[in-house]
């Protein structure tokens, strides 16, 4: 918005020419969505205490989580309404990625906000039944696709091309249907592993900043026709505002982080990590690297794979010897060190290491191509 209303003036007042670069605004996304946070914060977290909108722990999960029983959730509204509002503030209007990525952002916070209620109210740790929130996730993957195809956001390149990490000039050419499925795939997984791997406190937060910025960084570069150029990559005009978007991820999750650190005062809740995860699957399509979601995900990729791999195993070996059989202690993959014996701070640490080092990783498909 400060873009439309400010740049015109640029003539008559030559400081309002920094609104034209994408770096200021980031620069001013990321601080505007951390001060939300800040201020706005408090107030939220009281009035989920007030209307007793408390965290249900599943029994079946660590024992040392029973005492977080009660603690404010839905706290994922603040990161969505953090970075909404420092997207509209500072990013352009007249950009579909902007439009896209936010539509995503709520239509999944939305969607977990639902689930978190009906948790709530039932008191119980389902919520919404799986089908109808994969059912939610399918249509936002579905529309996403669907738009892509139909109206290309880039005159540059097919809508149905992606970019393969590591490999200089080699890209995959989709079926138009077959794409509207991978994108489908991508967002739905990518807000499920974010989802999975919300369990411990600051966790999911610190990591979800840490993909977000990296984000940003690819954003930035490849909606720059000469350091797209040069580093080889997709030149996609217009898609440099997503950084803007994926800073004022990053300071919302930053700013969440604030009270979501161990001893949580507040929990994201599905409200949060399916609106994470969906965003961040989201940008990933538009950029055209949804293979690069895989290193930049590590750590929310080997989560969901413990998972996946915890009940394979369980349900194949019951079925073989009539007994079934765990390869982790516990599922998701942080609950297994959990119970190894490791501190819940040691293991959000750790986890944050490694998901800086699959940041660097995704930085190094720059170059070594």
């Amino acid at each position: 918005m400060l873009y439309h209303l400010l740049v015109p003036l640029a003539e008559y007042y030559i400081a309002f020419n920094l609104f034209r670069y994408q770096t200021f605004r980031a620069a001013g996304a990321v601080v505007t969505a951390l001060l939300l946070a800040w201020y706005y914060g408090p107030a939220i977290i009281r009035r989920l205490r007030i209307l007793k909108l408390g965290q249900v722990v599943r029994e079946v999960g660590p024992k040392t989580h029973l005492g977080k029983a009660g603690t404010p959730t839905m706290g994922g509204v603040i990161i969505v309404f953090c970075t909404v509002v420092a997207t509209l503030l500072w990013a352009r209007w007249d950009v579909p990625y902007t439009w896209a990525a936010l539509a995503v952002l709520v239509w999944m916070g939305a969607l977990g906000f639902l689930d978190d209620y009906l948790k709530i109210v039932h008191r119980s740790s389902e919520g919404l039944r799986g089908r109808y929130k994969v059912l939610g996730q399918l249509v936002a993957g579905v529309a996403l696709g669907t738009v892509l195809v139909l109206f290309p956001f880039s005159p540059e390149v097919p809508p149905n091309w992606t970019q393969v990490p590591f490999v200089k000039s080699l890209h995959v050419e989709f079926h138009p249907l077959a794409y509207i499925g991978f994108v489908t795939l991508v967002v739905v997984a990518s807000s499920n592993a974010v989802n999975l791997t919300d369990g411990l406190d600051g966790l999911a937060s610190g990591l979800s900043t840490i993909a977000a910025a990296t984000f940003a960084v690819f954003a930035y570069l490849m909606g720059r026709v000469d350091s797209s150029d040069y580093l080889d990559l997709f030149y996609l005009p217009g898609a440099g505002e997503l950084a803007i978007f994926c800073v004022a991820l990053a300071g919302g999750c930053v700013g969440f982080l604030w009270y979501n650190a161990h001893p949580a005062e507040v929990f994201m809740g599905d409200t949060g990590s399916l609106a994470i995860g969906g965003a961040l699957g989201a940008v990933a399509v538009l950029l055209k690297v949804e293979f690069l979601l895989v290193i930049v995900g590590g750590v929310f990729v080997a989560e969901t794979a413990s998972v996946a791999a915890q009940t394979l195993y369980f349900k194949w070996t019951k079925r073989r010897t009539g007994v079934g059989r765990r390869i982790f202690r516990m599922a998701p993959l942080h609950h297994h060190f959990e119970q190894i014996g490791w501190h819940e701070n040691k293991v959000i640490i750790r986890f944050w290491i490694l998901g800086l080092l699959c940041a660097l990783l995704g930085f190094a498909t720059l170059k070594i191509r």
